[in-house]
């Protein structure tokens, strides 16, 4: 992951910036590509920010998974608003990055939700990941670590 977002800046929730470098080694990454306004962006968020809090802040050690948020909000203030309201602590491409229409054209992305599961190099294990996260819940998960060729032990 560190290779498709190297050289550029991730925001947290609370708006400080973060190294993608640091924040994504290692990990199984989600991109989602979702807005405030879509009303199934709304509905699936809370399924996510679920299951990212059961894996990284009720497992230990913390599963290797991060979310990135690419918005397709409308403007930086309704971004941040949705952010705060109703994201999980993960990261964002800052809404002025140009760089979201890159990976919206990297990834097909041609409507929202929309939750892609990469491995480091940016190679997607899944393009289904919100399918399988309401379809299979925090059992999908193993199924990505496995996809993404990281090292690191997951408690079964």
């Amino acid at each position: 992951m560190v290779d498709v977002v190297s050289g550029r800046v991730l925001v947290s929730k609370e708006g400080r910036s973060v190294d993608p470098e640091e924040a994504l080694q290692n990990k199984v990454v989600g991109l989602y590509f979702s807005a405030g306004w879509c009303s199934p962006c709304r509905d699936f968020t809370p399924l996510l920010c679920d299951f990212y809090t059961e894996l990284l802040e009720e497992t230990q050690p913390p599963a290797p998974f991060e979310v990135v948020f690419i918005s397709s909000d409308h403007s930086a203030e309704e971004m941040e608003g949705y952010m705060r309201a109703m994201h999980g602590n993960w990261l964002a491409l800052p809404f002025h990055d140009p760089y979201k229409h890159d990976l919206k054209k990297k990834y097909n992305i041609t409507a929202i939700p929309k939750l892609v599961i990469v491995k480091q190099t940016g190679e997607v294990i899944t393009d289904k990941g919100r399918k399988q996260i309401r379809d299979k819940g925090l059992s999908c998960f193993r199924n990505w670590v496995e996809g993404a060729d990281i090292f690191q032990n997951f408690p079964s």
